[in-house]
């Protein structure tokens, strides 16, 4: 039996996340629904990493077993014709029976982008983040530097945080202005639930001048969510996807990369 990957791209912000739920309109659900379509015969797809409502996915991996066989390119198009606008399929790999589009990750990575300006979003409205006051790069950069490392980030973890361990390494974040945008990179060997949104809004209150740098550090040692800041927007929030090993030859970018700013 056949094992299928594919890279999907979506614009969550109409979606409660990824993961199926009774009754709910998710990603997995319309994808789910478009491979049935598209195979005549359920399909039950794996993730590389759920993501939550309102967050976005440029490169998300998913994989399945089916028992029909298809050309590569009719899994892209075909399945692309079941699909709503904002969500579609980028490409598809044959891939061996021992794959697994969540546990044979290396790491995981995400992109924030963030609005500085006076005035709120409009056109962007959903896609990004904002804030109205003046960003510090220097001091961003400064508690961003702080972070980086295996650490317990427990004080970065939702109460409903499902992970078996809130240990976690972070290993890059990178922090780049191109006019108004800001765009924050994140990458770790995996993620906690709402990780990324609670150390976007640690960042940006020492980057707004409310916490000095070194308060991020009191923030991660303090070891509770309570000591953190509030947890960000999911706005601009996207998963970029995950890596692998090279002879897996899965892409690391789609189309999508060279449209977000930054």
């Amino acid at each position: 039996m056949p094992r299928i990957a594919l890279g999907v791209c979506y614009r969550g912000s109409v979606y409660q996340g990824w993961q199926s739920q009774p009754g709910g309109r998710t990603v997995q659900d319309v994808l789910e629904k478009a491979l049935r379509q598209f195979a005549d015969q359920p399909v039950r797809t794996l993730c590389a990493g759920r993501t939550d409502t309102g967050v976005h996915a440029l490169n998300q991996v998913v994989h399945f077993d089916i028992e029909i066989e298809r050309e590569l390119f009719s899994w892209v198009r075909g399945v692309n014709r079941y699909l709503p606008p904002d969500v579609a399929v980028q490409w598809s790999r044959v891939v061996s029976s021992d794959f697994h589009a969540r546990n044979s990750a290396r790491a995981r990575r995400y992109a924030y982008l963030l609005l500085a300006s006076p005035v709120r979003p409009a056109i962007e409205s959903g896609q990004a983040g904002w804030v109205f006051r003046h960003l510090d790069e220097a001091a961003m950069r400064e508690a961003a530097g702080l972070l980086i490392g295996e650490h317990d980030f427990s004080s970065f973890r939702a109460a409903e945080c499902q992970a078996a361990s809130p240990v976690k390494q972070l290993r890059e974040i990178a922090i780049r202005r191109h006019g108004a945008y800001w765009r924050f990179e994140f990458e770790a060997n995996a993620f906690l639930h709402h990780m990324v949104r609670n150390l976007m809004g640690c960042l940006l209150a020492v980057g707004t001048g409310t916490r000095p740098a070194a308060w991020v550090a009191e923030v991660l040692a303090a070891r509770k969510r309570e000591a953190a800041a509030p947890t960000f927007a999911p706005d601009g929030l996207y998963f970029l996807g995950p890596r692998y090993d090279q002879d897996l030859q899965i892409p690391e970018r789609t189309a999508a990369f060279d449209w977000l700013p930054g």
